[in-house]
């Protein structure tokens, strides 16, 4: 394959270059950080600390390019309308990859980090907000209402690292937690009952209720605002077992035999219940007195929720939009999926028992994460650079 096929390939729609990136960088960053966390490698951090660099790079490096891809994309097939593509696509990307680079330096070349990103964010939002204007598809703006939530918190996390807000780096980071995971509920719930449904290929019909949808999106809201500003311990405990009530009933409803015999459909699934948990996790140190450190639950929104709804997610879109069929993926991504669960379950779960050092779990679950993307990458680089069957 000739390298001007390749350029042309790699640069048709977003989601090429996006996943593809977001899997590499995602790879870098966490051995990155296993080298800062495990074996304090010298990288400078003065107005920001390395968990605190870790947690951005995790949300607006990782996840944003995730989204971005799939945005990108999505709105390229609501509207009828190219998005980016080839020169104007390569630019984008370059601002994203150019934040990446600069802020893996710590906060040495912070300020530059904080430019590229903030470019990238503008233009992207730029982008899509004029294409769905052009097409009038007015629904379809709730979402870039969300992608520009991101947006500002990032630009809060920026404000806060410069000295210019006082909460600015904690509400960037956590903001941007809430947006993200407040978008998964969304999208699982569009998503994964008819995954499910196309999968199982006969009769079966699963229903979402109106009233659990409302519940969850109103208790999800008034716990990330008493999250972010009022920190009522007792109302957190409240909403977060309605929300883990409510979107286990939802996972019951959407339960059907085919899961389990398809990873595209187990690792999405097994996200939201991952998400699910995490709520009871927050809520079960005020029920049961059981103590249970909230960063538990956090690994179970991030990397139980959102590293394995991503790649899960990822992996069946480049399938569907390069031609190729998302009900025989190849073979060996399930693997990648496998590692991205027990990635979960260490970071998650056994510390809960406290059978092995902390230190040892974290990097344990590090390493995991490390194989489920090497994995991803060596399957689906071929599959995104290459032209579309």
């Amino acid at each position: 394959m000739r390298l001007t096929q390749v350029y042309q390939s790699f640069l048709e729609v977003g989601f090429r270059p996006f996943f593809l990136g977001a899997a590499i960088f995602s790879l870098f960053s966490m051995s990155l950080w296993s080298g800062i966390y495990l074996f304090q490698l010298p990288i400078p951090f003065d107005v920001i600390t390395p968990f605190e660099w870790h947690a951005h790079e995790m949300f607006y490096g990782y996840a944003f390019a995730v989204i971005t891809g799939f945005l990108l994309t999505s709105v390229k097939t609501w509207t009828k309308m190219p998005t980016a593509h080839g020169a104007s696509l390569l630019f984008l990307f370059l601002l994203w990859l150019g934040a990446r680079v600069f802020f893996s330096f710590g906060s040495t070349y912070l300020w530059l980090a904080a430019t590229f990103d903030i470019l990238f964010a503008l233009t992207l939002s730029t982008i899509l907000t004029h294409r769905i204007i052009k097409a009038k598809q007015w629904k379809q703006l709730g979402i870039i209402a969300k992608l520009q939530l991101i947006s500002f918190c990032n630009i809060l996390f920026y404000l806060g690292a410069f000295g210019f807000l006082e909460n600015g780096v904690t509400w960037g980071i956590f903001g941007g937690l809430y947006i993200v995971i407040a978008l998964i509920l969304t999208m699982g719930r569009r998503v994964i009952p008819f995954f499910i449904e196309r999968a199982a290929n006969d009769t079966t019909q699963l229903s979402n209720s109106r009233w659990l949808d409302l519940s969850s999106l109103m208790f999800f809201l008034a716990f990330a605002i008493n999250e972010l500003f009022f920190f009522d311990i007792i109302l957190t405990a409240y909403l977060t077992l309605a929300l883990f009530i409510i979107n286990a009933v939802r996972l019951l409803r959407w339960h059907h035999p085919v899961i389990w015999r398809q990873g595209l459909l187990w690792s999405i699934y097994l996200s939201f219940w991952m998400i699910t948990f995490g709520f009871a996790l927050i809520a079960l140190p005020y029920f049961t007195g059981f103590d249970v450190p909230k960063l538990l639950a956090i690994h179970a929104f991030t990397v139980g929720g959102i590293g394995m709804i991503t790649i899960g997610m990822i992996s069946r879109v480049s399938l569907a939009h390069t031609g190729r069929n998302v009900y025989q993926p190849p073979a060996a991504i399930k693997y990648a999926f496998i590692a991205m669960l027990c990635s979960a379950i260490v970071r998650v779960f056994l510390p809960l028992l406290d059978i092995w050092p902390y230190e040892t779990l974290i990097g344990l679950s590090q390493i995991f994460w490390v194989i489920a993307f090497a994995i991803f990458i060596a399957v689906y680089a071929p599959i995104l650079l290459k032209p579309k069957q």
